[in-house]
């Protein structure tokens, strides 16, 4: 809490500033960056509404600009009494009571929270929790004394602004500001800019500026995916590396305590025998000379690998590079190929809906000639129906005709074949009865 409040008042009471910064901002003439949108096609506000939103916030800029100065004032209030006024002296006297009885009571409370943080562990609970308690007194105060500290400074900056001649002094005498209070201003001065610039973009402007941030950010990613890609392999091929160094490290490090044990178990025989020490002594020597030189062959050859790994993952690295500056080039001219693409085949529409109507009204034209054909088509088509019926029933007439004529054919030659039969079937029986009677006089000559 106390440092919190410390840091709301502090700017009031640090190191002061010199020149005031220009309140009229305008649009940047510096050269169009290619990653940048378009400035808006607008300079100046045309609406009342942006121009006092506008004014709303060039003065309170000034009043920041004002508030800013007060530490210089109230440390050379001598210098300027004849200057400021007796309204304005007083006021900033009384304000710099305020603001330093302010600060006194933060100092206080910050070395009570010191106790009391220093004093937790202690035994003496009572006395701990009348401390606290006291410390929240005190931070309760601090409320009404901060909105005095307000009060007070509204009523400087009323009767700084209620005096021109006053202002401009104040300003003239001001030594440099604090950095905190001229980031702030320059904060401000950046906030009108970006204001400033929305107010004078057009919603179409507007839209055109999102979807190209957008497009930025597309890429932005890509890029980005593409980087940390690369950024996992090359951390996969460090880590695979420190292991082979660390495995390496490791293999030195046991031969290393081979190696002293071997002295000791050296000088232990040493001391039995020696005569034989001094030989073994000298072949110990020997191997561990002709260890040490392998085991720094090996050192050198490792280091040789390493350095070879290093040079493999550097051009690694730049062919990776040169593969996404060529992508990124790639894109650009699939983009721009893609325009002159769409331009060609929107002329090609273009041309096509022309066509379109043309073959349109030719079809029009077609169908009014259809609908005349269709209607002499239908004529002769019932033309053609009466001249087939007509000779159908002649067909049908004819078909009866010959029936008629086969059928009348027919029973004349069956009465012929009737006939025919008839008389044959006479002269059988005449034939058979003259072959009876002779038969019986036969018969009765024999029974004579």
């Amino acid at each position: 809490m106390a440092l919190h409040v410390l840091t709301a008042v502090a700017p009031f009471y640090q190191s002061p500033a010199t020149d005031r910064v220009r309140l009229k901002t305008e649009l940047s003439k510096k050269p169009a960056d290619p990653l940048q949108p378009s400035a808006p096609s607008k300079t100046k506000l045309t609406t009342i509404e942006t121009k006092r939103i506008m004014s709303v916030l060039d003065e309170a800029i000034h009043k920041v600009e004002l508030v800013t100065l007060l530490s210089h004032v109230a440390s050379n209030l001598e210098k300027l009494a004849g200057e400021l006024g007796e309204d304005t002296i007083r006021a900033l006297r009384e304000h710099a009571d305020l603001c330093q009885i302010f600060l006194e009571n933060i100092d206080y409370l910050k070395e009570q929270e010191k106790q009391v943080q220093s004093q937790e562990e202690a035994e003496e609970e009572g006395w701990l929790r009348d401390r606290l308690f006291s410390i929240e007194l005190q931070r309760s105060s601090l409320g009404p004394l901060m909105q005095e500290i307000r009060d007070s400074t509204k009523n400087i900056l009323r009767l700084l602004l209620n005096n021109p001649q006053a202002t401009r002094v104040l300003q003239k005498q001001a030594p440099d500001r604090t950095p905190e209070a001229q980031r702030f201003i320059a904060s401000l001065m950046e906030l009108r800019g970006f204001l400033f610039e929305k107010l004078l973009t057009s919603p179409m402007e507007a839209r055109d500026k999102a979807q190209f941030i957008q497009e930025i950010t597309r890429r932005t990613m890509r890029n980005q995916d593409l980087i940390n890609t690369l950024e996992h392999e090359l951390a996969a091929r460090v880590k695979n590396r420190d292991a082979e160094v660390e495995k390496e490290n490791f293999v030195i490090q046991e031969l290393k305590n081979h190696l002293h044990q071997v002295l000791r178990f050296s000088e232990n025989n040493l001391i039995r025998t020696k005569q034989e020490a001094e030989k073994q002594q000298k072949a110990d020597f020997r191997a561990s000379q002709a260890r040490v030189a392998k085991i720094q062959q090996e050192i050198q050859l490792l280091r040789s690998q390493y350095h070879n790994l290093v040079m493999e993952n550097r051009e690694a690295e730049q062919a990776l590079r040169k593969k996404k500056y060529k992508v990124e080039t790639e894109i650009e001219n699939w983009i721009q190929k893609y325009d002159t693409e769409m331009g060609e085949k929107q002329e090609e529409l273009e041309e096509l809906e022309l066509i379109h109507q043309e073959e349109k009204a030719q079809l029009e034209e077609l169908k009014q000639r259809h609908s005349v054909l269709l209607e002499e088509f239908a004529q002769i088509r019932t033309e053609r129906e009466i001249t087939s019926k007509k000779k159908m029933e002649a067909e049908r007439e004819m078909v009866r005709m010959v029936r008629a004529a086969t059928l009348i054919q027919a029973v004349w030659k069956g009465y012929l074949v009737r006939s025919m039969l008839r008389s044959k079937k006479k002269k059988r029986g005449k034939g058979k009865a003259k072959e009876q009677e002779k038969g019986k006089k036969g018969k009765g000559k024999g029974k004579k």
